[in-house]
């Protein structure tokens, strides 16, 4: 495979052999040259489980407290005209019933998270085929069907990830832009690594989190020393 210049200029900073603890390591990928856009910052984690299991998997959703650094268009599907104007007061981009439901079975998907609450999935469940390869079918799971739905687009909107273990049992989760502070999507990381626990199944035997790679849009993974990192987590 043919590497770029920048490419070339970006793996010549790192050891790929190497562990780095996580300032270390987000320090390096920032001080990497980068493509002129703010690339988007994406933790990689390989997880001990068997996605094959149904009671193995591992999804869920994390609030990000220094958020995505991505403007975040929420659309929310309610027939009560109450929760309705919540979920406007919040800041939802577009609140709706039947008629967003009519749009989505037009082709229409200009927005990045589909809230609902739990009496209007009977509407929404049918557009599976739409919106489950985008990944954006409501899923309680995720705390996109909900009847706070306030609390839900408040949340959306301020930044949240949703991570969901693939095939080959890893996760890959956004945790900010490359133009934020290396503290800041340290934080970041924290709160997805601390979702991650939460969401480790009952049935998950043996080490959970194997492997942990960072890693911008265009750059080559950084590896991160899981130890280095339960370490100083005890520390605190």
């Amino acid at each position: 495979m043919k590497m770029s210049k920048l490419y070339k200029a970006q793996t010549a900073t790192v050891d790929a052999e190497k562990k780095y603890g996580l300032l270390e390591g987000l320090s390096l990928l920032k001080a990497m040259p980068h493509a002129k856009f703010d690339e988007t910052v994406e933790v990689s984690i390989r997880l001990g489980v068997d996605t094959r299991k149904s009671d193995q998997t591992v999804r869920g959703a994390v609030a990000l407290p220094r958020g995505t650094g991505k403007n975040v268009r929420v659309a929310v599907v309610v027939s009560d005209e109450g929760k309705a104007a919540e979920a406007k007061a919040a800041g939802a981009d577009l609140v709706g019933f039947e008629d967003i439901v009519e749009k989505i079975k037009g082709g229409w998907t200009d927005f990045d998270i589909l809230i609902a609450t739990p009496d209007a999935m009977k509407l929404v469940r049918p557009l599976g085929r739409q919106l489950g390869p985008r990944g954006l079918m409501p899923n309680p799971k995720t705390g996109t069907v909900t009847d706070a739905v306030a609390n839900a687009v408040a949340e959306a909107k301020a930044g949240r990830a949703e991570f969901r273990a693939d095939r080959g049992s890893c996760v890959h989760v956004p945790i900010g832009k490359i133009s934020f502070e290396a503290e800041a999507l340290a934080e970041n990381f924290n709160a997805v690594a601390g979702a991650l626990d939460k969401a480790k199944p009952a049935t998950a035997k043996g080490t959970y989190i194997l492997s942990c790679t960072l890693s911008s849009t265009m750059s080559p993974g950084v590896k991160i020393d899981l130890k280095e990192v339960a370490r100083q987590k005890n520390e605190k």
